[in-house]
């Protein structure tokens, strides 16, 4: 239906309420004049009288009252889609896609485990993946981005949590190789390319030297089981670390952590309450 079909039929509709030119103008913040107009139009789009004009006002015709039947039905649905629309973008639930870096899982899920568990009508999917995922283009609602603050245009960024870089062993490889003074005297475990930009890699590539490294897996899950195996030091989240030895930590270790949202759905309820969920707020 064309705009200003609707709106001639909208106008119809006050005036057989009204009973009167007037009181639909003023009910519809318009000119008197151009009521008259919009009811003249529909009339003669549709070849029938919907009004008897009279000095007291405008009485229904039996075709302005068949009109009015049908506008008012088509008028309530309309009214309840709005409201159910609307109710929809104030609910949290539906599906929200989270993309974030590998190795983060165990700090990451239990926080989304506790959001879901708290609005049960949300549908998650957690995605884990080296590449820069696009959230202008729909391909995710919230990302979790490390290194340098992103600055694409049009993305909402804000500080997820910083995460202290710590190198831990195992007591079997303090007994066999004995304590960390010199790092470069020591066999490490390490992440691929992918962390070819994190700090403590950095580090590692400016400070030591590349032999020292024995093993490189792009699996946090096998470096973690590499270094409780013994087989050298490792850079590992404190929930792998569990049993080990914490070597040290240094400032220049710690990694920065971001929540990367689109301008265009950074405000919906689900994407806040995800937001916060993520930084631990919730």
């Amino acid at each position: 239906m064309e705009q200003d079909s609707w709106d001639d039929i909208r106008t119809a509709l006050e005036v057989a309420r009204s009973g009167t030119v007037s009181g639909a103008a003023q009910a519809m913040g318009v000119h008197h004049a151009t009521v008259i107009r919009r009811i003249d139009a529909l009339e003669a789009r549709l070849g029938a009288r919907l009004f008897q004009r009279h000095t007291r006002g405008y009485a229904l015709t039996e075709a302005g009252r068949l009109l009015l039947e049908a506008g008012a039905a088509a008028e309530a649905r309309f009214s309840q889609m709005a409201a159910r629309i609307a109710g929809t973008g104030e609910r949290i639930e539906g599906e929200v896609t989270v993309t974030s870096l590998p190795g983060l899982s165990e700090m990451v899920m239990p926080r989304l485990a506790r959001l879901m568990l708290a609005h049960p009508g949300l549908r998650l999917g957690y995605v884990t993946d080296l590449r820069l995922f696009r959230l202008d283009a729909g391909e995710a609602h919230v990302a979790i981005r490390a290194g340098a603050r992103p600055t694409e245009p049009d993305y909402v960024v804000s500080e997820m949590c910083r995460l202290p870089g710590r190198l831990y062993a195992s007591a079997e490889y303090l007994a066999r190789h004995g304590p960390v003074g010199d790092l470069a005297q020591h066999r490490f475990i390490m992440s691929g390319h992918e962390t070819a930009r994190a700090p403590h890699s950095r580090w590692m590539a400016e400070h030591l030297p590349a032999a020292q490294v024995v093993m490189v897996s792009n699996d946090s899950d096998a470096r973690a089981s590499a270094v409780h195996m013994g087989l050298g030091l490792g850079w590992l989240m404190p929930k792998q670390a569990q049993g080990l030895v914490e070597i040290m930590s240094l400032p220049e270790w710690e990694s920065r952590l971001w929540l990367v949202t689109h301008v265009d759905l950074h405000r919906t309820p689900k994407v806040q309450a995800t937001l916060k969920a993520l930084r631990g707020e919730e």
